[in-house]
């Protein structure tokens, strides 16, 4: 009997010993069985995101004035032959892109009618609006600035963009580019210059629209060596 008495107050003591160790186990931080685990899946907060220099803004930007319809010995397009450039040299130097678009587009989609507005603008020192925010430009050092050749000459809507962003434009450098049919780069560079006189303007690049359209190939070689020259 006094055996069996001891038996149970020997079992009395260990039941109370485990239940005191669960007791501090719970108490201390530790997990129990049944708390579920963290997820295999679940990142830490610093790994949530890309890495910084992922989301930082590019600090190279390409401006560009752009036209589709009929153009000189290319028929009619869906892409002009600007943009064509502009997205190349935006996709070889991860650039942002900003397209210059007319507030008001009078502009015609048949060559002669446009041909005779672009004179038309020229003759009287036209500033055509453009519409769109642009961007900040004081995080950029470069900005790459295309447009068609319109009567040997920027657009007039380009020089709506160099006066109204002149003084942020000041201190960078600016590269001119252009499409053409025969007048090459067309004084763009001298031009830029002349408009922008407290910017560093470099080589500019002209790309025949002919070429832009059907020897895309040809033109990418183009853009890579102007801009392996450049040291973009």
């Amino acid at each position: 009997m006094m055996k069996r008495i001891g038996s149970i107050l020997l079992a009395v003591v260990l039941l109370l010993t485990l239940m005191g160790c669960t007791r501090s186990a719970a108490a201390d931080g530790s997990l129990q069985a049944d708390e579920p685990q963290p997820s295999p899946a679940a990142a830490p907060a610093e790994e949530e995101g890309a890495p910084a220099e992922a989301n930082q803004k590019s600090d190279v930007l390409v401006v560009y004035f752009s036209r589709t319809g009929e153009q000189y010995n290319v028929g009619v397009i869906e892409e002009g032959n600007t943009a064509i450039v502009a997205r190349m040299i935006a996709a070889e130097t991860g650039a942002d892109l900003f397209e210059i678009l007319p507030t008001d587009d009078h502009y015609p989609l048949t060559y002669n009618e446009l041909t005779d507005v672009a004179k038309r603008e020229q003759r009287e020192n036209a500033r055509p609006g453009y519409t769109g925010q642009v961007p900040d430009l004081a995080p950029y050092t470069a900005i790459f600035i295309g447009a068609p050749v319109w009567w040997g000459d920027w657009p007039m809507i380009l020089y709506t963009f160099f006066e109204t962003n002149g003084d942020a434009l000041a201190g960078k450098t600016l590269i001119p580019f252009s499409t053409h049919e025969g007048s090459g780069l067309s004084g763009f560079d001298k031009k830029l210059s002349a408009a922008c006189p407290n910017s560093t303007v470099l080589q500019g690049l002209a790309i025949r629209g002919a070429d832009a359209q059907n020897d895309r190939d040809g033109v990418q070689e183009k853009v890579k060596a102007w801009l392996s020259a450049l040291e973009y």
